[in-house]
């Protein structure tokens, strides 16, 4: 069953007597709790399943399903005395790759990306980094899963692309590397940025500035001081120009957002990010932000996460933060890049195989302000991956038209990308 045969027979709302034999199903129980927020009408349900169904949706920003870890092999690494950065990278790896050798993560993978009716995945590919070795590795393991499974994802590399894998029915991944990569040798300007070309030929189509903290181009969400682009920042910015990669900003302050936006020659984008109209959190971005974004041609990628959301913090909130986006920006400006993915249902029994780790460090990256928002299972649970037609659905609510609604699920993004490589 490929993707539009799967969402065609999940169009209308499931009976009580398969609900109760789908009790366990997770992605029917997901479905059905958005279900409940949204109240669709039969018309606009039907009308917005068929409607995603037929959509090249592109995914601004996210991440292909995730595997179960392999507990087993976890355990015996522990035993036999891992690193934690060795344990990491196991883990990492297992999650990313697990759906190659398989045949129940194959399936789950499958599954997923059915029930989620997405074409294409601006998947990260990177870490919060700018070491090429540290970068390479997610890009290493997401060519190894599109090399290894044919017939079910695509690693793409151009709109083209994209394009010809939404007319076949197949899943297709895109790459972005979220970190800058530099040499580090600060030898001249030149030399730092060689590296963009690289993993540009490498396959990566996307880079974040910074990400929440400070680095050599700017500052990042979480930096108070809020200093904005440097000038090899802009030098940075100049170069993925000049290549073909499109600058990200989701990670970035505010000054420094808008003034990459105010730098860049080419459309430029926040993949993942919030309205802080809306609610105010250090990755939402401002009013005069989005506006220099869209100026550029770009697009804000409105994200799952229920911390930047807030007010209900579900897939209400979602839809009101694409609405606020549409009205304000224009839907040439608005696309979802969810930030989140498909776990594995097998996820939970594999990790209880694994003994507990001690108390950890707080990651350098990890640099956010306290808060007492309470995030609750049923707001992740009706923002899950596999939830993405009925973010279609929401959009119908919202009485878009078809042309709008296709625009925001994947025809911003793909222009973004033509534009970045013309």
């Amino acid at each position: 069953m490929n993707r539009r045969q799967f969402i065609a027979t999940s169009s209308s709302i499931a009976t009580a007597a398969q609900l109760r034999s789908q009790v366990r199903d997770r992605i029917e129980s997901d479905r059905q709790l958005a279900l409940q927020l949204l109240k669709p009408s039969a018309r606009d349900l039907e009308y917005g399943s068929r409607l995603h169904q037929e959509a090249l949706v592109f995914d601004a920003y996210g991440f292909a399903p995730r595997a179960a870890v392999d507990g087993e092999a976890l355990r015996a690494l522990m035993e036999a005395g891992a690193s934690e950065m060795e344990l990491q990278d196991h883990r990492e790896d297992m999650t990313m790759t697990r759906a190659v050798g398989s045949h129940e993560e194959r399936t789950e993978f499958v599954r997923a990306w059915n029930a989620s009716g997405v074409t294409c995945i601006f998947q990260n590919c990177g870490e919060e980094s700018s070491d090429p070795l540290r970068l390479i590795k997610r890009l290493a393991r997401f060519t190894y899963l599109t090399d290894h499974l044919p017939g079910v994802l695509r690693r793409t590399v151009g709109p083209t692309d994209v394009e010809r894998a939404h007319a076949d029915g197949v899943g297709s991944l895109y790459f972005t590397g979220n970190g800058v990569p530099l040499t580090q040798q600060w030898n001249s300007v030149e030399d730092e940025l060689r590296y963009v070309r690289i993993f540009f030929q490498l396959g990566i189509r996307m880079m974040h500035v910074t990400y929440n903290r400070r680095n050599r181009l700017g500052d990042g969400c979480a930096e108070s001081a809020n200093g904005g682009l440097s000038d090899f920042g802009r030098a940075a910015v100049a170069e993925m120009n000049r290549v073909g990669v499109i600058v990200d900003v989701a990670h970035s302050g505010w000054q420094t957002s808008l003034e990459a936006a105010r730098t860049s020659s080419r459309p430029m984008v926040a993949s993942h990010t919030t309205c802080s109209q809306i609610y105010p959190h250090i990755r939402s971005k401002p009013d005069e932000v989005i506006s220099a974004i869209a100026d550029t041609g770009g697009y804000v990628g409105i994200c799952c996460i229920p911390r930047f959301l807030r007010r209900t913090g579900d897939i209400l909130a979602l839809i009101d933060h694409i609405d606020y986006a549409v009205r304000k920006f224009g839907p040439d400006h608005v696309a979802v890049g969810t930030d989140v993915a498909y776990r594995s249902r097998f996820s939970d029994a594999e990790s209880r195989n694994v003994p507990p780790s001690g108390p950890r460090r707080t990651r350098f990256a990890a640099l956010w302000p306290e808060d007492d928002f309470v995030e609750t299972p049923a707001m992740t649970r009706s923002l899950a991956w596999t939830n993405w037609p009925l973010f279609t659905v929401g959009m119908v609510q919202k009485g878009y038209s078809d042309e709008t609604i296709r625009k925001i699920l994947g025809g911003n993004v793909l222009r973004v990308c033509q534009a970045a490589l013309a």
